[in-house]
């Protein structure tokens, strides 16, 4: 799939390391055509001092810009000998795969010519709810009417408004207990704020969330939920911190994944 617009980028384009962060490019014509591909997990971008151009993707791809203001997304391959990487013969039995794509397209002010030579760079907050909207959908589970229908809720709200638009639930799950093999009193909430770059506009952009600097005060999160304790731990949630205490208010940097034991009421 090839993406073509009037976008000044040259020989830079800009894609995603596993969804966390963001990294530039540079297409090299000495290399040859296959050096010039990288992964694509969420996103790949293109961008001028005007516009910026993103390729958002639900799955993994390879993705290059071998000319200006292009995207070249390959969708599949064909060999047909072996390439000498452990198949032990050609690819040649494809089959058809569904494939889902979002284009993004940003005006971009107040361009720094010492940012744009940074090792790093960071999406817009639109960029993050795109992808976040397409990696992580709702998922409907539909059932036939029956008697236990009148017992179930007809809505349940967990959170008493929306999540910072800059912070995402990566997992919140029950502990095991250490006793037997049911549940434990606590749950492991990870959560993971990502990084984005303020020159874009982070207003008007008709979505329910907002940003906090990084600060969350789980205990007024949870509807009908009463957070007994809060307690920072590894990711792995294996040990516990010397100076672990309860909290009350999360406070994150950018870029960064943490974990906690909480106790819910």
């Amino acid at each position: 799939m090839r993406i073509s617009s009037d976008i000044e980028s040259h020989n830079k384009f800009y894609t995603d390391l596993n969804g966390y962060q963001i990294q530039p490019r540079q297409t090299m014509s000495k290399l040859p055509l296959q050096a010039n591909f990288y992964p694509m997990t969420t996103m790949a971008y293109i961008q001028d001092s005007k516009i910026r151009l993103t390729l958002h993707s639900a799955q993994s791809l390879g993705v290059a810009s071998l000319k200006s203001g292009q995207l070249e997304v390959i969708m599949d391959r064909r060999l047909m000998q072996d390439d000498n990487r452990g198949l032990g013969q050609g690819v040649q039995d494809n089959k058809i795969t569904a494939n889902l794509f979002r284009l993004l397209l940003e005006k971009r002010n107040e361009i720094n010519m010492k940012e744009e030579q940074s090792p790093v760079s960071y999406p817009s907050i639109l960029s993050h709810v795109t992808s976040s909207f397409i990696n992580h959908p709702v998922i409907p589970m539909i059932t036939s009417a029956g008697s236990f229908i009148s017992s179930l809720l007809n809505t349940f709200s967990p959170l008493t408004s929306s999540m910072p638009c800059d912070m995402h639930i990566v997992n919140l799950r029950t502990i095991q207990s250490k006793t037997d093999s049911g549940p434990s009193e606590e749950a492991a909430l990870i959560l993971h704020r990502k990084g984005f770059d303020c020159r874009f506009a982070n207003t008007d952009l008709g979505l329910l969330c907002s940003t906090t600097q990084g600060k969350l005060r789980v205990h007024k999160l949870f509807n009908k939920f009463h957070v007994e304790s809060l307690i920072s731990t590894s990711l792995s949630l294996m040990h516990s911190f010397p100076d672990a205490r309860n909290i009350s208010e999360i406070s994150m940097n950018p870029m960064e994944i943490n974990t906690y034991r909480i106790q819910l009421r």
